[in-house]
């Protein structure tokens, strides 16, 4: 599928009134879904939503987390797509959000780059960004962890 394609399926999404519209083909899945403004491309879109990690079973007070696991009350804001990460939307601009942030279900968190399109992440969750796992720039896979917020 190349530029041209994408064009004519941006095109029957406009005038067809199409909020999402997804196609496979050659093994290849893509996925146009309507944002607030122009539609948005998201290549590959295996998840819409950032994936969330819950927090292990509680362990008694006082008892360190599990070699591997998350204290109680962390969660972990994923990747949903491999890309490029990006703190802020442009070198200019101050970064989304910082340790010690507050955010909301709607909170921007970061960017990822996929395929030259600019894939806003929102954090789905609310409570306090308590770690951010990748540094500006870096390549991050499907899954990967980019931050550790506290929501109790």
């Amino acid at each position: 599928m190349d530029i041209d394609d994408l064009e004519r399926l941006v095109k029957l999404m406009k005038e067809n009134d199409l909020v999402e519209l997804e196609i496979e083909r050659e093994g290849s899945v893509v996925r146009l879904k309507k944002a607030a403004g122009p539609v948005a491309f998201a290549l590959p879109a295996p998840v819409a939503a950032p994936m969330l990690q819950a927090a292990p079973v509680a362990a008694p007070a006082g008892a360190p987390a599990a070699k591997g696991g998350l204290p109680p009350g962390v969660v972990e804001i994923k990747s949903p797509i491999v890309g490029t990460f990006y703190k802020a939307a442009s070198p200019e601009t101050p970064p989304f959000v910082s340790v010690g942030d507050r955010v909301g279900p709607e909170t921007v968190v970061c960017i990822v780059e996929a395929m030259k399109v600019m894939n806003e992440i929102k954090a789905e969750l609310s409570g306090e960004i308590i770690e951010v796992l990748v540094d500006n720039g870096e390549a991050v896979e499907f899954d990967q962890p980019l931050f550790r917020v506290k929501t109790a």
